[in-house]
Formats: structure tokens, C-alpha cells, sequence
């Protein structure tokens, strides 16, 4: 089964992912990963992807599918995959459908985690960080037992910039205008479906589960 994965900022597609893969038995590709491993690796297409990252330019398309074609020749992708983080574009969409074919793994069913922007909103400016500890708090979700101050050692608790309201609405309208185009593409093709990611964790799991008719319990 050669899955990919979409949902915004905030609506817990890793956490979903990570589930995913344990439950269909297929390897997670996430392009994240894959750079990172590539440039640990040292090889030319990770050594040629670090000098864009070092400089803080985008990595060229053409490099990224290199590094994906790279992972997917892999044996483990032979009974499936799970991609994470790509597409993000039309014109990527498209490069990944050339990729595939010439691989001759066909997409079984592109799984789209949808959250309202509002619940978008409150759960990515409501996490806080331990400026000593690094532990993770949520206002609303994981609480400190005093306000701004970690259980663990004491630190205090900091809201990232990436994680002010500004910063995330920034995010969510370019995730918007990016994956629009995405959603419509996967549609015509008949592959896309439609998951509630405001549900519960667990609910989350079973509806993409019922997407790939799969029963879960």
C-alpha cells in the first residue's frame, strides 16, 4: 500500500503516521528524515542538499525526488510506504507521480487529516517549552501544575516564536495556498479521502483505518 500522508501544522500527523506504520507494517519516509540521513550519510545528493540547507535556501525539487527515488529503491518500500512531508506542491505532486511510475508503484490512496483553522490555532499557541529541560507543556492538553513553571526541574516555561500567533497563521495560509491545488489534484484522480482530525486521538486512527478499509480495533 503506497500511501501519502497531508494535514496542516497542528492537526497531529505524526502522531498518526507513526500509528499508521506500526498498524500497515510499511516504512515512514519522511522527507525530514530522509535529508537527515542522506547528509549523514554523505552522500552526493545529501552532501549537494546541505549546501542549500547551510545557506538557508530551499532544496531544488530536483534533489528532493532524488532523495526520495534513493529511499524508495529500497527493499523495505517493496510492500508499501508511507510518505510524510511530500508533496507540499502541485509541480512536486506531478514530479512524484513521474517517480512512481518509473518505480511502478502506483499511490493506493492520498489521506488528507482535516482540523478547523480555529482548533489549529489553539492547539500550536498553547504549547510551551522548559527554557532548562526542554519538556513540552500544553495550556490546554498538558498542563504545568504552576502556571509557567515546569514540573520536571523547575525552569521556566517560554512560548517559541514559531509557536506565537502571528507566526502560526503565517503558517497555516501558506499551508493553505500550497495544498489547495494538492487537494483538488488528488480528487480528480479519485485517490484523496477525508479525515475528521478534531476526533479523539484513537477515533483519528480508526477513521483513516476505514479510509483504507481496514477494521482496527
Amino acid at each position: 500500500m503506497q500511501l501519502v500522508l497531508l494535514g496542516p501544522p497542528g492537526a497531529g500527523k505524526g502522531t498518526q503516521a507513526d500509528a499508521l506504520v506500526k498498524k500497515l507494517f510499511i516504512p515512514h519516509i519522511s522527507t525530514g528524515d530522509m535529508f537527515r540521513a542522506a547528509i549523514s550519510a554523505g552522500t552526493p545528493l545529501g552532501k549537494e542538499a546541505k549546501s542549500y540547507m547551510d545557506s538557508g535556501r530551499l532544496v531544488p525539487d530536483e534533489i528532493t525526488v532524488g532523495i526520495i527515488r534513493d529511499r524508495m529503491s529500497r527493499s523495505d518500500c517493496r510492500e508499501g510506504f508511507l510518505l510524510d512531508g511530500f508533496p507540499r506542491t502541485l509541480q512536486q505532486a506531478e514530479a512524484l507521480d513521474a517517480l512512481l511510475a518509473e518505480l511502478k508503484l502506483p499511490l493506493s490512496a492520498v489521506l488528507n487529516i482535516e482540523v478547523p483553522p480555529e482548533q489549529l490555532i489553539v492547539r500550536l499557541t498553547g504549547r510551551r517549552m522548559c527554557s532548562k529541560c526542554g519538556v513540552i507543556y500544553h495550556l490546554l492538553y498538558n498542563a504545568p501544575q504552576s502556571e509557567g513553571i515546569c514540573d520536571v526541574c523547575g525552569g521556566a516555561l517560554y512560548q517559541r516564536s514559531d509557536d506565537s500567533e502571528e507566526t502560526v497563521l503565517n503558517r497555516l495560509k501558506v499551508y493553505g495556498e500550497q495544498t489547495t491545488p494538492l487537494i483538488e489534484y488528488y480528487l480528480s484522480k479519485g485517490l484523496l479521502f477525508r479525515v475528521d482530525g478534531d476526533l479523539p486521538m484513537n477515533e483519528v486512527l480508526l477513521a483513516l483505518g476505514q479510509a483504507l478499509g481496514q477494521q482496527w480495533n
